[in-house]
Formats: structure tokens, C-alpha cells, sequence
């Protein structure tokens, strides 16, 4: 398993860009959705490019939505569906993980 956050880092409404292979670069987002951490790879798959357009800002401004800042396609957070823009119909890669007893977020293997 790998450490992504601590769940306390998570706030209903937005996401968190993370690194946790020491890219250089937010591979992966984490956000709160329903209590519940989801965590997807910062990956549009419109044009496989970055979806944020400055650090941690994946979210449409009321929170509700995940947006490509690039080209505009909205997501769900609950399943990464995309649910308008140019790759209607298609999700982001959702990536499993768990929450210990101490509230530490860790992406499974």
C-alpha cells in the first residue's frame, strides 16, 4: 500500500492533487464524497492531459462537479463518469483505496 493523505486533508467540495510516486506532478486527485474518500488519476481522458489548471483546482465552483480545465468535461465525483464535454460517456480511472483506524487515506496495491 502507499500513503496518499491523512482523511482530515479531504474537504467536502474540493479535491487534493497528489504525488505519490515523486513525479514532479499531481499523478492522482483525492476527494470526500458522500464521507467516503475517492481517489482517481489525474488523467482527462478527452486528450490524456492534466485536468487541473493550478494546484488542487479539479473543482467546479459549487463543489459538485470534477472539471477538465483544459477542455471543459464535467465528471461525477461519486464515479468519474463524465457527464458533459468532449468525452461524454467516459470515466476517469478510479484507483481503490483504504482508510486505517489512525485516518490515513493509502492507495491499494
Amino acid at each position: 500500500m502507499l500513503f496518499l493523505c491523512n482523511l482530515c486533508e479531504l474537504k467536502h467540495g474540493s479535491a487534493l492533487g497528489l504525488d505519490p510516486w515523486e513525479q514532479g506532478r499531481d499523478t492522482l486527485l483525492a476527494l470526500l464524497y458522500d464521507g467516503r474518500p475517492k481517489v482517481y488519476r489525474n488523467n482527462c481522458p478527452h486528450q490524456n492531459v492534466p485536468m487541473q489548471y493550478r494546484k488542487d483546482r479539479f473543482m467546479s465552483p459549487d463543489g459538485s462537479r470534477i472539471i477538465c480545465f483544459a477542455h471543459g468535461a464535467s465528471f461525477r465525483p461519486d464515479n468519474g463518469l463524465c457527464i458533459d464535454g468532449p468525452c461524454l460517456g467516459q470515466s476517469l480511472t478510479s484507483l481503490s483505496c483504504l482508510v486505517d483506524s489512525e485516518g490515513r487515506v493509502w492507495l491499494e496495491s
